[in-house]
């Protein structure tokens, strides 16, 4: 439960039509196994202890008594579980037939919850209102409005509906998630069909997203009646549009771990849940907070798709983004030229390309992309020769213009000595670029476009109106991971072979600003030497400012998904170094130029992901000075 980790599952047993007893000894012998595996939550299907497809037989006596007792023997079973069970049977209130999920944890029964949607059942609809049923020595409340809350992980409240409550226009699970329930317990009653898996992933998906919330869907399985249908226990495990988990076979089983902390970030964002006008019966659960032990995987690079087969389309549809922002700004400013300092890096590489593909779109001659490359003191021939390649392979035009002679006259200007390598050797070579790059825009009715990416502008690796300025920046979106996503992309789909292999030496090189003096040619200063991996400190976005996780939480991820390349101690580290930049350098985003998003991150003043230019960063630090 540590960190907002909830640990659930979904079971369907293989049972009897019919004989509560033995369905009941299944129940329970998934409770134990579940409990092995330190699950919190646990879901059966509906009508468990019956099974589904007793037709007829659901209202008579003798299945009403006998699903009854083999409830009191799963309760007396629970005791000393620390669990939240949710188990389906029928259960007669008089007259009224009630299709229930039977709500158990560590020995009692805290609850019965009616399904709500009855057409074509013999089931009876139920009070609005909650009234109170007695079985055996044990008395529970029956009310379709229940939530269950874990007061041990603040946020965990969790609400069922079953059956044909799922489809319903407005299901039940929405009044429940308005009301505070980050959990939805899924009790299902659906066949198998050549579809209903896909089709049950992606409600489950859909509606898990739309309400910010966990969802853990439970479905019959193979012990079913077969007389018309088939059963094939699906079992679900979903959080915020993502299927964690999932099973289908005989005894299905899907475990995984929820993440209520980021639900509720997510929740806060939006302002639309527990607004007060759902009203529910509110029952706790739960013992001490515990250590949640993590099952689920942690991608590297959490800004692309899992999948590896979704990423072409992925890279396509981040490349128009940008063409379509560059187009739109150069249609919209009258201008019909491009200028882009290339460096040979990845940033500058890709936005040639992209530029290349606005002429082209706009119908103008690829000659108009202006590729500069503007060597000085830092300059490899590894890197100048790549961006020549790349621009040339492009169709742009390419000019070199050494600023060498320039600098060293702006150095005299300002009384700096040539062998000072201070920050302001490195800015003013920066800041003579820009100009350069604006200058030359001015004169060819063109558009200077910058390189910079996300990932760059939130660490500061950049110089204040120097590479930090441009006319439009068509990486400002992207991170550092999806720059090099795009890159590849083209690399193995292009049909030009000098292209793909500038490309793939571009990708081998490491990032570099190039501003300090270089001896025998070699690369020296490194980018990531200084901030970090750009592949670390990607992640560090994605879970600290887009899940909203405090420091603690992010290198507890790191590690799981860093330990074979990083050291704890080296993930403490960077993770401090992160942090600091965050707050330091926000100054120079506070006044970023204008760009497109691919995803819905960005740090864009106008509206972006902002904080105070001069806010501390004490409270992050200290976190991370606590687990030295």
């Amino acid at each position: 439960m540590k960190d907002g980790f909830i640990k659930v599952a979904a079971a369907s047993p293989v049972i009897k039509v019919a004989d509560a007893e033995y369905n009941a000894d299944r129940v329970i012998e998934c409770i134990r196994d579940a409990a092995g595996k330190g699950v919190k939550v646990l879901v059966f299907p509906e009508l468990t202890l019956t099974g589904c497809t007793c037709y007829d037989l659901i209202g008579h006596k003798v299945l009403l008594e006998g699903a009854k007792k083999a409830l009191l023997r799963v309760v007396e079973a629970t005791e000393g579980t620390d669990m939240l069970i949710f188990v389906g049977l029928p259960f007669a209130a008089g007259s009224r037939l009630y299709s229930c999920a039977a709500v158990i944890s560590a020995g009692e029964l805290l609850a019965l919850v009616p399904r709500e949607n009855v057409k074509n059942s013999p089931f009876a609809r139920p009070d609005k209102d909650g009234i109170e049923v007695e079985l055996g020595e044990l008395s529970a409340l029956l009310s379709a409005d229940c939530l269950f809350d874990c007061p041990a992980l603040p946020g965990l409240r969790v609400a069922v509906e079953l059956g044909a409550d799922m489809d319903a226009i407005v299901p039940p699970a929405v009044r429940h998630a308005v009301a505070g329930a980050t959990v939805i317990a899924q009790m299902a009653a659906f066949p198998e069909t050549v579809y209903s898996a896909k089709e049950a992933e992606l409600k489950i998906r859909a509606q898990s997203e739309r309400l910010c919330c966990g969802l853990v869907l439970a479905a019959p399985g193979k012990g079913e009646s077969s007389t018309d249908n088939v059963y094939s226990g699906l079992c679900l495990v979903a959080e915020n549009g993502v299927v964690l988990a999932s099973d289908e076979k005989e005894d299905s089983l899907a475990v995984s771990e929820i993440d209520v902390d980021y639900l509720m970030n997510l929740r806060r964002k939006s302002g639309e849940f527990e607004i007060g006008d759902q009203p529910h019966y509110v029952c706790a659960w739960g013992g001490e907070a515990e250590e949640t032990v993590l099952t689920r995987p942690f991608s590297k690079h959490p800004h692309l798709p899992e999948k590896a087969e979704d990423l072409p389309d992925y890279c396509r549809r981040m490349l128009d983004i940008q063409v379509s922002g560059l187009v739109k700004r150069m249609k919209y400013a009258g201008l019909d030229h491009c200028v882009v300092g290339i460096s040979g890096g990845s940033d500058s590489t890709l936005t040639v390309m992209v530029c290349a593909m606005a002429m082209k779109r706009m119908g103008l001659p690829s000659t108009n992309v202006v590729a500069c490359t503007l060597p000085c003191f830092g300059t490899s021939s590894r890197t100048k020769s790549n961006a020549i390649i790349v621009a040339e392979q492009c169709g742009a035009e390419v000019r070199v213009i050494d600023i060498g002679k320039s600098v060293y006259q702006h150095f005299d200007d300002i009384g700096h000595a040539h062998d000072d390598y201070s920050i302001a050797f490195e800015n003013a070579q920066a800041r003579e670029r820009t100009q350069v790059l604006m200058d030359i825009a001015n004169k060819v009715n063109g558009l200077d476009v910058g390189t910079e990416d996300l990932s760059e502008f939130i660490d500061g690796w950049c110089t204040f109106n120097g590479d930090h300025t441009s006319m439009y920046d068509v990486n400002l979106g992207l991170t550092k991971t999806q720059v090099r996503a795009n890159l590849r992309f083209i690399a193995e789909r292009t049909e030009d072979k000098t292209l793909a292999a500038a490309l793939w030496d571009v990708l081998d090189c490491p990032v570099t600003p190039e501003l300090l003096p270089i001896h025998d040619d070699k690369i020296e200063q490194k980018s990531e030497d200084a901030v970090g991996s750009y592949s670390l400190q990607d992640f560090f976005t994605h879970k600290m400012l887009i899940c909203g996780f405090d420091p603690k939480k992010t290198l507890r991820l790191a590690k799981i998904a860093y330990h074979e390349e990083f050291t704890d101690e080296e993930l403490i580290r960077w993770l401090k170094s992160y942090c600091t930049r965050l707050f330091t350098q926000q100054f120079k985003r506070s006044c970023l130029m204008d760009g497109p998003a691919v995803e819905a991150f960005t740090v864009s003043p106008r509206t972006g992901f902002l904080i105070p230019s001069d806010g501390e960063s004490a409270l992050f630090i200290r976190q991370l000075e606590e687990l030295e």
